[in-house]
């Protein structure tokens, strides 16, 4: 079996707590991590989440670096054509500019799952050229695109 890892960090601060957008992200991610999980497995590919917290003098240093999303070994912008801003953001964050992201003419603060979902497939997609021996899934009515 293949692992594909999806691995997101952000800013907690000392009082244990985030932003708005990272907390709006961090849900997004977990649905879109269980619904590679129930696309891909079948394919043999197991999809693991790994967090990563930021400090508050690493944020500093670089806010971009929170709300960050690797899909394998690229970034999600990468995987998605997608570019990188910022914007003010607020309560943990103390008004930094933080890292945006930008698909077409839209602009994301919190990462939407469709988006993470998208990128999983492209990863998962390349790397299943790279192995022929892939299982296919027993099930006829498989449906990797299937949203639940």
């Amino acid at each position: 079996m293949q692992t594909l890892t999806i691995r997101w960090q952000r800013l907690v601060d000392a009082s244990d707590e985030t932003c708005p957008r990272c907390a709006t992200t961090e849900q997004e991610v977990h649905r879109a991590v269980a619904h590679l999980r129930r696309s891909l497995g079948p394919v043999g590919i197991e999809v693991r989440l790994e967090t990563e917290r930021i400090d508050e003098a690493a944020f500093r240093k670089a806010p971009l670096e929170s709300n960050r999303i690797w899909v394998g070994d690229r970034s999600l912008e990468e995987w998605l054509g997608a570019g990188t801003a910022s914007s003010p953001c607020c309560d943990a964050c103390a008004g930094a500019e933080c890292r945006t992201v930008s698909v077409g003419t839209q602009t994301y603060e919190a990462i939407p799952a469709v988006l993470i979902v998208r990128a999983g497939f492209l990863a998962a997609g390349e790397a299943l050229r790279c192995d022929p021996t892939a299982s296919s899934p027993a099930d006829s009515t498989w449906n990797p695109f299937e949203w639940r």
